[in-house]
């Protein structure tokens, strides 16, 4: 990759990190389902004025809606509604840090829906990876500084639910909106999450306004995290293919631990350091990276998510 391509990854990678950041900030006044509805809402609109200037077409023509609907809805649930909201309800017991290299685990996830759903073989490179995961989250919570209780449980499992339904949104996108161009299947994600969160987001409208610093977090998740990012994962699609954007599942965690930490002052000691070690090792082993000058050779499933 050029020097270019090197700082656009690093940049991805910071920007969707900082999103757990501002989840953290902003779903504490919010609550989940506005404020995840408030994301896809405007950050669908946003990609789709973007879409139709770039594109030069009509992107609401290109994507069937009439015809395929029911994908994007499932889709959308699948990517978008559930994950995000999951992510937010764990924000409200997690710091960002946790929050952050839990959702990491995706590809381990993605690994074993595939194995159920495609048949893809489970090899014993991947078996390991999965099991290493599974010490890695154990190890995650034992060094975490929170007290480990039921509540803590119950988020830690959102978080991780979280990340299994973004593994299943992958294989499930891969087989039934595959040959949409990338901007658009963002953009058939975001709408179809916004139409499904309609309902709840209406119904948990908080009393108070929030403040200026949860509103200022909500327009940075909608445009750095979720359009900007957007784009930038498109670039690097385009100009350094599929296997060595996926690195970037490496540097997400380690920016939103690294957000938490300079921002809100989280605790990040020795324990949690190695679970996200641990993690990110069975990661590795499951996505098949192998590294050769610094560069991931082979190949590695890339999800649709937005972090």
């Amino acid at each position: 990759m050029k020097p270019m391509h090197f700082g656009a990854l690093f940049l991805l990678g910071a920007i969707w990190g900082a999103s757990f950041l501002f989840i953290g900030v902003a779903v504490q006044e919010f609550g989940p389902f506005l404020l995840m509805f408030l994301r896809v809402l405007v950050g669908g609109l946003i990609l789709l004025l973007i879409g139709w200037i770039t594109q030069k077409q009509n992107p609401l023509g290109l994507l069937r809606w009439r015809d395929t609907w029911r994908k994007y809805l499932i889709v959308g649930l699948l990517n978008s509604a559930l994950p995000f909201t999951l992510i937010a309800f764990s924000e409200l017991k997690l710091t960002v840090s946790l929050a952050a290299i839990l959702n990491s685990t995706t590809p381990l996830f993605t690994a074993l829906v595939a194995a159920v759903w495609n048949n893809e073989r489970l090899t014993g490179r991947k078996l390991l990876g999965v099991f290493m995961g599974v010490i890695g989250v154990a190890m995650l919570m034992r060094g975490s500084p929170l007290i480990v209780d039921l509540y803590l449980i119950v988020a830690v499992l959102a978080s991780l639910s979280a990340a299994l339904c973004y593994g299943t949104a992958t294989v499930y996108a891969a087989r039934h909106i595959s040959g949409l161009p990338a901007i658009f299947a963002s953009i058939s994600q975001l709408l179809s999450a916004a139409i499904l969160l309609a309902p709840p987001a209406m119904l948990t409208i908080p009393d108070e306004m929030p403040s200026s610093t949860a509103i200022i977090a909500l327009l940075s998740l909608i445009i750095l995290s979720t359009s900007c990012a957007n784009l930038l994962y498109f670039f690097l699609l385009k100009n350094v293919g599929a296997t060595q954007t996926a690195s970037v599942t490496f540097l997400v965690p380690v920016f939103g631990s690294l957000w938490g930490i300079l921002f809100l002052r989280e605790p990040f000691n020795s324990g949690m350091l190695l679970g996200m070690v641990i993690i990110l090792t069975s990661v590795g082993l499951v996505a098949g990276i192998r590294i050769r000058k610094h560069m991931p050779q082979s190949p590695v499933r890339v999800a649709l998510k937005d972090f």
